[in-house]
């Protein structure tokens, strides 16, 4: 019987120790999660994506997403020129003036965050491309997709990242021109300026570095660093 009773003990005891460290390590690992959820929370940057899709446009797609901290970033498949075949991959990674990003939060947060319908649904307008506007925070990840929207505060965001599409894409010829045909800065750069005089451009700071790299370059003949010495000033300008 003292036996029995002995063992009955040491099996009573072994049970006690590991239940109380089976509830040790599910403690610790709840305070992880629960850690790790609450940082998640705090270092999530509000972000506003817009995505085109329109083939036959050129580019026919491509992607800009912008932080409220001011990081962004567009990816489309841009032609170099018109007689490429098929698109050129491009990404870019970009800093956002603060009255940019000022202005795409505002208008989204104005546009609620893109939930519910924003598309008109009226078939007789003509197709401009499929579009999406996506918000993503710590709480909210909401999207909508639209030919064309009578929401004001789209059609402004809708026209602002197209022009800052097209400010990139200029970009990205420049620094293609720059690298292996020098003779074609100048009607690049004499385009990009009719472009920003009739309103056609966004965030010209977004293309600074390579306006910078013409400038600097001594390769490049005087009257086309002219130009991009002009459009480097209103970059500094459109930045403030």
């Amino acid at each position: 019987m003292r036996r029995f009773r002995t063992t009955s003990t040491f099996w009573h005891n072994s049970f006690c120790m590991f239940f109380a460290r089976f509830r040790m390590v599910a403690l610790v690992y709840l305070i992880a999660c629960f850690m790790s959820s609450a940082q998640a929370q705090q270092t999530a940057v509000p972000t506003v994506t817009f995505t085109l899709d329109f083939p036959g446009s050129e580019p026919d797609h491509y992607v800009v997403s912008v932080s409220e901290d001011g990081r962004s970033s567009y990816d489309s498949d841009g032609k170099l020129s018109p007689d490429s075949e098929g698109g050129d991959s491009f990404h870019a990674d970009f800093t956002m003036s603060q009255a940019g990003r000022t202005r795409v939060f505002d208008l989204a947060k104005r546009a609620h965050y893109f939930e519910g319908q924003i598309d008109s649904k009226n078939k007789k307008v003509a197709s401009t491309g499929s579009k999406t506007l996506t918000y993503k925070d710590a709480q909210k990840n909401t999207s909508a997709t639209y030919n064309y929207s009578p929401v004001p505060p789209v059609q402004d965001l809708t026209n602002f990242f197209q022009s800052l599409s097209t400010t990139l894409e200029f970009g990205h010829r420049l620094d293609y021109h720059l690298r292996y045909q020098k003779l074609a800065l100048d009607e690049e750069l004499k385009n990009m300026e009719e472009a920003l005089n009739s309103g056609g451009l966004a965030e010209i700071s977004a293309v600074a570095p390579v306006l910078q790299k013409i400038l600097d370059d001594p390769a490049v003949i005087k009257v086309v660093r002219a130009r991009a010495q002009r459009m480097l000033q209103l970059a500094d300008a459109s930045g403030k």
